[in-house]
């Protein structure tokens, strides 16, 4: 009888957090700084806009073919590596070539390694713990992003302020040696390369469900994909929503409430996200997403009533509530379902092509009936997306925990 596998030391562990941690630091650079950076570089609105939605364009089309490719490649870290000093390079370049056709391609490549770096993430925490630890692991994984992403935010902020715009891309292009010396840390010898791709043993192999086709065909993984969609067309507009609100009723106070309406959820997320993945072990997956689900309809019916700008803050708890549970719940369920066909990656890039289609529609059509309409009218009718996203867990999601 074979005998189980070792847990991973505590040096790969560690260096899976820090990893996380300083990635998201490296990531973080490349959110509004953007646009502020090239606004001063005397750029126009429409070649940022133009910039700008590259990444979103080939985030959307990328999810899948980079998922594949994690699951094609024998090195997962090599993979991540890789994409970190693409990243890294690409900051480098909007820094010292602010010119069209070099941060065009710079915005291009940053994009293609974005789409790997996520599902090979996922992929090496899987491979280090496997399938019964994952929750656990992934908890860990949240927590560290979101410290990450608030230290990030802040070290870049005060870089921008007291430096200039261009030192914030000169210091994510730094922040990516730390990042590269955390992967290093990950002993490559305790990642497992065919649970990292979600492969089960091989006399335990059934052609039917280790097909691409097969996996695509898959009622629980094409149900959470199709609520994925579901919950951020009502999640990825709320916020910029409410930000317009905030800035409507109290400009002077503007920027310091939307800090901290983004502050509020990554303070919970940081606390509880391997509480989540714990629960998640014990409680079973639907009751975190119905959790989740009610949340966020809880949410969007609370910005439609609440008039106080500094209330609304408040609400921003169940934000966090929603955002700690999907930090996890998003790769646990797809490596509960995926795992056994070789695909796990694959899963990844197929439930985020959803993330990505339902958050492309949000805005729009969030923005459309909230120019016609009003505010309140469109933060309902985001609760009910949200509600009827409820409705489809409660009603045919199955449970996907393994316990055995």
């Amino acid at each position: 009888m074979a005998s189980p596998p070792s847990p991973p030391s505590r040096e790969s562990q560690r260096g899976l957090d820090w990893f996380i941690f300083f990635l998201a630091d490296v990531q973080t650079g490349f959110g509004p700084f953007v646009a502020v950076y090239l606004t001063t570089q005397k750029w126009t609105q429409v070649e940022i806009g133009f910039v700008l939605s590259i990444g979103g364009i080939i985030g959307l089309i990328g999810q899948m073919p980079g998922g594949a490719v994690v699951d094609a490649a024998r090195s997962e870290r090599l993979v991540a590596g890789l994409a970190v000093a693409t990243i890294g390079m690409s900051a480098l370049s909007y820094a010292l070539w602010p010119i069209f056709p070099v941060v065009t391609a710079a915005a291009t490549m940053h994009a293609l390694a974005s789409c790997v770096l996520g599902p090979a993430i996922a992929a090496i925490s899987l491979g280090l713990v496997g399938p019964f630890a994952i929750g656990e692991r992934l908890g860990r994984n949240a927590r560290f992003a979101s410290l990450g992403n608030g230290s990030a935010a802040a070290l870049m902020g005060a870089c921008g302020y007291l430096l200039s715009s261009r030192a914030v891309f000169l210091v994510t292009f730094v922040l990516a040696i730390p990042t590269l010396i955390a992967l290093s840390r990950i002993r490559g010898k305790e990642i497992d390369i065919a649970r990292c791709h979600g492969e089960a043993a091989a006399e335990a192999r059934d052609p039917r469900t280790t097909s691409v086709l097969g996996l695509m065909r898959q009622r629980t993984l094409l149900i959470f994909a199709g609520a994925m969609l579901l919950f951020q067309l009502a999640n990825a507009a709320m916020l910029p929503l409410m930000a317009g609100v905030v800035t409507t009723r109290s400009s002077q106070w503007a920027p310091v409430l939307i800090a901290a309406c983004i502050i509020v959820p990554q303070a919970i997320v940081a606390l509880t996200s391997p509480s989540v993945g714990r629960k998640a072990q014990i409680w079973g997956r639907r009751p975190l997403l119905l959790l989740a689900f009610a949340a966020l309809a809880i949410r969007g019916l609370l910005f439609a009533t609440v008039k106080d700008p500094y209330l609304l803050v408040a609400v921003q708890v169940f934000d966090g509530i929603t955002a700690a549970v999907f930090s996890v719940m998003v790769p646990l369920i797809v490596a509960d379902v995926a795992f056994g066909t070789g695909h796990f990656n694959l899963a990844q890039g197929i439930v985020g092509t959803a993330v990505g289609i339902g958050a492309s529609l949000s805005t729009v059509l969030a923005g459309y009936v909230s120019d016609k309409l009003g505010s309140s009218t469109a933060f309902v009718g985001l609760a009910g997306v949200a509600a009827f996203g409820l409705l489809i867990i409660w009603l045919i999601m199955p449970e996907t925990r393994r316990t055995t």
